[in-house]
């Protein structure tokens, strides 16, 4: 005997009440529920809204006065995703302040607001995060007074950003670490919990080392001064081909005239494990570890302009780290400055001042070759070697977004199509 069922109208609306709720919400911008959003200006015809391209799209753009106020200028930036809600953010330094915008719809970014210098204004500002907090720092030339070079080290907690209803707002920090005033550069260890602060008027410059594990209560942990100033570095937990420094925390700097490598695991007693410069040395500015840290990408922030050649890269081989080699030289299409570069794959991802963002393709680095495969010149009038553009990118975001932070443009937000 064959049993029908009748399906009511009300039976449907709690069917599909029941699937939606079990289905993603507008809220989940998690990569289990990727949203494809469309750009406000893709990439076509090797244009995106006046901007030259290749195989990147605008997602959208906001200009730098809104986020820091008239006269102000964008420089450093970081990243935030949200481990509850999975929304984005962009953490972007101009030289009034550190902004806050949430990318979680990148075509339609919201400013959430600012904090403040702690002093006075800095073209110099960085910002990084550690466990759901960002930590932000500023630097000033001798000329500036003493007292107004005090800006220590802010913590913000960005779970603050999910409670804003009235954007934007200015906020003040959590705490402020007051162990050192300027400092160029704030690095962080994530998996160890340790900060390092480069360029301070501690230590001669070199590394100043801040316990973080409770961010709000970091607390000194000594420093090294014995290779002079340091003017960007990467800190890992080492875990590439040298087994003598494996699960080692190995501070890499980029000390204006050499890289310089160190072992910090010790922070009573860092130990220097060895230099290596390199040709036409302008000023080693940054670089960063291939993710098999048999590579170290450099950037030199002016031998494009000491000696005349196109964006050039160096990279050295630290499959040794006691006895690092050189391994080749990168060259860029133009003759634009290279600033902060980050790897992520296969990919070498370059802020490249007014030539703007520029992924390079590092699959086959071991055999000396790399290629540009896409770019997006976030400053439209030339791509001069000069300082204009793009200061920095964060290429990390699971969504695939990529932010650049522009000294004119403010803030972009990209995406690799």
């Amino acid at each position: 005997m064959k049993r029908s069922i009748k399906i009511t109208t009300s039976m449907l609306v709690v069917l599909t009440l029941t699937f939606n709720l079990f289905s993603c919400s507008d809220d989940d911008t998690s990569s289990d529920n990727p949203i494809n959003f469309t750009p406000q200006f893709p990439c076509e015809n090797g244009f995106a809204n006046g901007h030259p391209c290749n195989g990147i799209d605008l997602m959208s753009q906001i200009p730098v006065e809104e986020l820091g106020g008239d006269g102000a200028e964008g420089n450093d930036s970081w990243g935030w995703t949200d481990p509850e809600t999975g929304k984005e953010y962009a953490l972007v330094g101009t030289t009034t302040s550190a902004a806050f915008v949430d990318i979680s719809d990148p075509t339609q970014p919201i400013y959430l607001g600012r904090i403040p210098t702690e002093t006075v204004n800095s073209i110099w500002r960085d910002i990084k995060v550690y466990n759901n907090y960002a930590f932000i720092v500023a630097d000033f030339t001798s000329s500036v007074p003493l007292a107004d070079r005090q800006h220590g080290m802010q913590v913000f907690d960005l779970t603050r950003l999910r409670n804003v209803t009235n954007p934007p707002e200015i906020f003040s920090p959590d705490v402020i670490y007051n162990g050192f005033g300027k400092a160029h550069n704030i690095v962080i260890n994530e998996e160890t919990g340790f900060a390092y602060a480069v360029g301070t008027e501690t230590f001669s410059g070199g590394p100043h080392f801040v316990n973080i594990q409770n961010p709000l209560n970091p607390v000194s942990a000594g420093g090294y001064a014995d290779d002079a100033y340091s003017h960007d570095a990467q800190v890992v937990t080492y875990n590439g081909p040298d087994g003598d420094y494996t699960g080692r925390e190995i501070l890499i700097g980029s000390n204006v005239n050499e890289v310089v490598l160190v072992d910090v695991t010790d922070k009573n007693a860092p130990n220097q494990i060895s230099t290596i410069n390199y040709s036409n040395i302008g000023y080693t500015h940054q670089g960063w570890f291939t993710e098999d840290m048999t590579y170290f990408l450099l950037g030199d922030e002016v031998d494009e302009i000491n000696f005349g050649v196109n964006t050039r890269t160096v990279v050295f081989d630290f499959t040794d780290l006691d006895n690092p080699t050189f391994h080749m030289d990168y060259f860029g299409p133009t003759g634009a400055i290279d600033h902060n570069g980050y790897v992520v794959g296969d990919n070498f991802y370059i802020a490249n001042y007014s030539a703007g963002l520029r992924i390079v393709d590092i699959s086959n680095i071991a055999s000396g070759v790399m290629t540009e495969s896409a770019f997006f010149d976030t400053f439209i009038p030339n791509d001069n070697t000069a300082f204009n553009g793009a200061w920095n990118i964060y290429p990390y975001f699971e969504s695939g977004n990529i932010i650049i932070s522009d000294i004119e443009g403010g803030l972009f937000v990209v995406k690799p199509d």
